[in-house]
């Protein structure tokens, strides 16, 4: 009532292969490696640093002074 022993594991794997057939077991296992390699390399860039936007740009929002003279006067007449 414990453990299986090594013919019933042989038994298990013959039933397997016949209902799924061996092409799809295949595959299922080639699409549990690309699983484990994508989450490798997912998290290894989560272990690298960010690094800065070299080009970033900046936006002015204090404009010219004579946007700034324009919008006083508007304002006060």
């Amino acid at each position: 009532m414990g453990t299986f022993s090594v013919t019933h594991w042989i038994i298990l794997l013959v039933i397997v292969v016949l209902l799924f057939g061996s092409g799809r077991i295949s595959s299922v296992m080639a699409d549990v490696a690309k699983g484990i390699k994508s989450f490798k390399k997912g998290m290894a860039d989560d272990d690298e640093p960010a690094k800065p936007a070299e080009d970033k740009k900046t936006i002015d929002h204090q404009g010219t002074v004579a946007e700034k003279t324009e919008t006083q006067t508007t304002k006060a007449g």
